[in-house]
């Protein structure tokens, strides 16, 4: 589901003035109501306050060799040496793989989508493409396990599969979503008339797409692969788990790239992944250093999202030329790239249908109610009862601290921001949705678990998940305000309607169904979230099902319960419960997702199961 950041020259939102104050009950409403709508942005700044702050508070405990780290491969905390040229050549080499797979693929399939084939095929087609975007990362990593790590240790004579390799594919599955569904919507605001312009000069399907469509929506598909590239630099979960975790590995020659891909390495989001920040504590050279890759991370991210979401203001579109293939090629020119373009549509639904087929052939315990049901047992007996309750739990709290937050966010960008201060606040939201979940995870053990002494704690869990859902239904919102037709503004100030009393009484009716809309994609991405847990909010087992307090309270949760399970790949009882709680972790975010697309088709006079 595609996010752009440019106003439309015809809907450009409604600005308010500041509220009025005549009367002390109304003056008290208005400021309440501006408050509350202002927290919002508050909360998007702060959450950009607490990530930087703890990042610099760590690198300033210690002292970080700046050239070291960028320079040397050597990572020995014994004797001090912290080098992460060889994390980073892990990051690079797994992101080009994952877009030298994905990005050809994606490209075709939306052109497939938005320029072969008819709206009533292409609709469900994007709609199995979005569900691919909503499965968690660490059934990802758990098919990567399965699946992938097996492929590669044959066609590479790797012991195992663990390797940089198996990190790209997987990586590429997980971005290649974002690249169709953003690439669809750059495709789709290109005018119709540019198409039929070229086709009235006589040009094949291929020559129109080549000549009128793709110079007018480059920009926009460039910033899909962005997009995808941000997502494959902060994935942590599913490269942890293939990728082998080796420190200091490099090729050591250029000759030595090719075949230093099918061998064990490491990334920056894998080092932060594991256990070392655990054991590095909240100070020194140590913990300096780690920071230090994070502060790496982060940059790159942020680089690669603020990029990709800055779309293509101030540029002039040029009108469509045409580019004439020669006379007798033509033909057979068009038929070769409807085949390869459709066929490269077929892969995003092959790979969905895949995954499911293995889901249920490998998880087949979910369907037996007694699954749900129960408790577990042992390390891998029983059910997952407590897991799924405290997934539950996670993301209801979430919910209700996200809602306000986000919806006062998309009512000041949408209401109150001149189109400058709202293109800036917006990139600063995206840049907060696309932060990795990993650093949101650590700074949320450093203030919550430790500073304020909660220990593990559901609350602290759902605290930090809530920066993956404000961004979501902050930009639905916003975006819903800026559709709002201009008479509707006109007729309520037009009554007399104060700017809070238009609030209440217009925008909070006209926007709910697209900020529930929002509210369920987020929770859909919150429900598989990994990393963050893993250090705030849950152990294993000993937890109780609903927690007695806040402090030294945890839960357990379908997704730590996954990737628990999925390091023990050696007992058949873990891996089999392992996919059974991954089949029940997928049908619950696909019933958010599916729940937000019917809303959104229901409350939009849609009258088909579209996106």
């Amino acid at each position: 589901m595609g996010l752009t950041l440019e106003r439309p020259a015809q809907a450009p939102g409604p600005t308010l003035s500041r509220p009025s104050s005549s009367g002390s009950g109304r003056g008290n409403r208005a400021r309440w109501v501006w408050g509350w709508a202002y927290s919002g942005i508050l909360s998007v700044l702060l959450t950009l306050a607490v990530l930087l702050g703890y990042l610099v508070t760590g690198i300033a405990s210690g002292t970080v060799d700046w050239t070291a780290l960028f320079t040397s491969s050597t990572w020995s905390p014994g004797t001090l040496a912290f080098g992460g040229l060889a994390m980073i050549y892990g990051s690079a080499a797994v992101c080009v793989l994952a877009l030298v797979l994905a990005v050809p693929i994606g490209w075709a399939a939306a052109v497939a989508l938005s320029e072969y084939l008819p709206p009533r095929l292409a609709r469900p087609l994007r709609l199995s493409i979005e569900l691919l975007a909503a499965v968690p990362s660490i059934v990802y990593g758990l098919i990567g396990i399965m699946v992938i790590r097996p492929f590669v240790a044959d066609l590479g004579d790797v012991p195992g599969g663990d390797s940089l390799l198996a990190a790209g594919i997987v990586l590429a599955v997980m971005i290649m979503p974002t690249i169709v569904a953003v690439s669809v919507d750059a495709l789709a605001a290109v005018p119709g008339r540019y198409r039929e312009a070229a086709y009235s000069l006589g040009l094949t399907r291929r020559e129109v797409v080549r000549s009128a469509v793709l110079p007018q929506a480059r920009s926009g598909m460039r910033a899909g692969v962005l997009l995808g590239l941000a997502r494959a630099l902060g994935e942590a979960i599913a490269v942890f788990m293939v990728i082998g975790r080796a420190d200091g590995r490099l090729p050591e020659s250029l000759g030595d790239i090719f075949s230093s891909l099918v061998r064990p390495g490491q990334t920056l989001t894998t080092k932060l992944a594991g256990p070392e920040p655990m054991l590095a504590g909240t100070s020194g050279p140590y913990f300096a250093a780690l920071c230090g890759l994070g502060v790496i991370l982060l940059a790159l991210v942020a680089v690669a999202t603020v990029w990709g979401t800055r779309g293509s203001t101030g540029r002039t579109a040029r009108a469509p030329r045409a580019r004439r293939s020669s006379a007798w090629l033509r033909t057979p020119k068009d038929r070769i790239t409807t085949v390869v373009r459709l066929g490269a549509l077929l892969l995003p639904g092959a790979l969905l249908v895949g995954m499911l087929g293995i889901l249920l052939a490998r998880g087949g315990s979910a369907l037996n109610p007694v699954f749900w049901f129960s408790p577990s047992e042992g390390a891998a007996g029983g059910g997952i009862r407590d897991q799924i309750i405290g997934t539950l739990l996670l993301l209801a709290t979430t919910a209700l601290i996200a809602l306000p937050l986000g919806y006062g966010a998309g009512v000041v960008i949408g209401t109150r921001a001149s189109a400058r201060t709202a293109r800036v606040l917006e990139t600063l939201t995206v840049a907060i949705g696309g932060t990795p979940t990993i650093l949101l995870g650590l700074a949320g053990y450093v203030l919550f678990c430790t500073t304020m002494g909660w220990g593990r704690s559901w609350l602290a869990g759902a605290v930090v998940l809530v920066p993956v859902v404000v961004p979501v239904v902050a930009l639905t919102t916003a975006g819903r305000i800026r559709s709002m037709p201009a008479e509707i503004t006109e007729a309520a100030f037009a009554l007399g309607l104060t700017s809070s009393q238009y609030v209440r009484s217009v925008v909070i009716p006209y926007t709910w169904p697209a900020t529930l809309t929002g509210l369920l994609l987020g929770l859909a991405r919150a429900a598989g979230e990994t990393a963050p847990l893993i250090f705030t909010a849950t152990v294993f087992f000993g937890a109780p099902v609903l927690p007695t307090g806040v402090v030294n309270a945890p839960v357990q949760a379908l997704p730590t319960h996954i990737f628990t399970l999925s390091q023990d790949s050696g007992a058949p009882e873990a891996i089999a419960q392992a996919w059974g709680s991954a089949l029940v972790l997928v049908l619950i975010t696909a019933g958010l997702l599916s729940l937000a697309v019917l809303l959104r088709n229901r409350f939009e006079g849609a009258r088909r199961w579209t996106t």
